[in-house]
């Protein structure tokens, strides 16, 4: 870190501005904003990114098809460029102080006080419990069209129904292929207005739960139903059911919300990354259930600049308290 920082803790080397916990999107696009702002920013991410499993980065302007590894290393170069600092290590607790500050204590016993906190940890998948689905997770097993389509476009898609937004799943990936079919699973039955629309487009509806997702040769080749029956498929789509990262960080006292369309748990924070525990934010995933790579870089960053003014207000009530 430099020495040459204009904010009231330069000269404290055992306390920093900002500490990041999650070096995913939202994490680093929000700690470099901060260290480009001269802050003193550390990130400390366990290793683990949400997309670790996928071959590339899709729909993201400049980095489309680069490989979630080299997406986060390039962010680590730049992050460094600014003099911000990058930690691998898991958080054991973090808890705030008397002063409003956060002490925030790693796995391996490392202490770290902080004026702010940026949680950016994201999400965890919990999938259906097919046997094969979760080998195949982020590979021939998919959750957002968005992030996948065009990949496997024109190829045998199976929708795997696991709630009541399996429909509008299958009818978004129609528009990739001709050949998508409706797994209900656990769905419920599509109402008359939705089944007259899949019957429309051609997207035929499986009703018996799928109860093997079938493996061959290092690929999908399609799911055995509960009736006996095997149905081809090249790629499976599904909406797993995801839950905010928040381990060791409970004890701060954040809310957690519930996804008001059932698709999991959230950081409740308003709009602008609060969460409602003074000194502690939220970006990306972990506040938003369907922030992409793109979505969760520019919450980060917008994040970022408010907490930013955030201290620089801190700052000017500091110096008025001193003179």
């Amino acid at each position: 870190m430099t020495a040459d920082r204009t904010d009231s803790t330069a000269g404290a080397q055992d306390r920093v501005d900002v500490v990041v916990i999650g070096g995913g999107p939202a994490g680093l696009a929000g700690a470099v904003v901060l260290a480009r702002a001269r802050r003193r920013v550390v990130v400390i991410d366990s290793g683990e990114p949400r997309n670790r499993r996928a071959a590339a980065v899709h729909g993201y302007l400049g980095c489309d098809g680069v490989t979630p590894a080299e997406f986060l290393g390039t962010g680590r170069q730049e992050l460094a460029r600014y003099s911000g600092t990058f930690r691998p290590g898991t958080v054991q607790d973090a808890m705030p102080t008397p002063t409003g500050d956060i002490v925030v204590r790693l796995a391996d016993g490392e202490q770290l006080t902080t004026r702010r906190l940026l949680i950016a940890t994201g999400l965890t998948d919990e999938l259906p419990p097919i046997p094969g689905i979760v080998e195949r997770f982020g590979r021939d097993v998919l959750h957002c069209p968005y992030c996948h389509g065009w990949e496997v476009r024109d190829r045998a898609i199976g929708v795997l129904g696991t709630g009541p937004w399996a429909t509008h799943l299958a009818q978004l990936l129609r528009q990739w292929s001709a050949d998508v079919v409706l797994l209900l699973h656990s769905a419920p039955l599509p109402e008359p207005e939705q089944a007259a629309g899949l019957a429309a487009r051609g997207i035929p509806v499986a009703r018996s739960p799928v109860v093997q997702v079938e493996i061959a040769d290092d690929r999908l080749t399609g799911v055995r139903l509960a009736d006996g029956r095997f149905l081809a498929r090249d790629v499976l789509f599904c909406s797993p059911v995801v839950s905010a990262r928040t381990a060791g960080l409970t004890g701060l006292g954040f809310a957690v919300a519930e996804d008001p369309r059932g698709f999991g748990t959230t950081i409740a924070t308003d709009t602008a990354g609060r969460t409602g525990v003074p000194s502690v934010w939220a970006a990306g995933n972990v506040r938003n259930v369907q922030a992409q790579v793109g979505t969760s870089v520019a919450d980060g960053a917008a994040v970022a600049a408010a907490i930013n003014a955030d201290l620089v207000a801190d700052d000017v009530r500091r110096a008025i308290a001193d003179q």
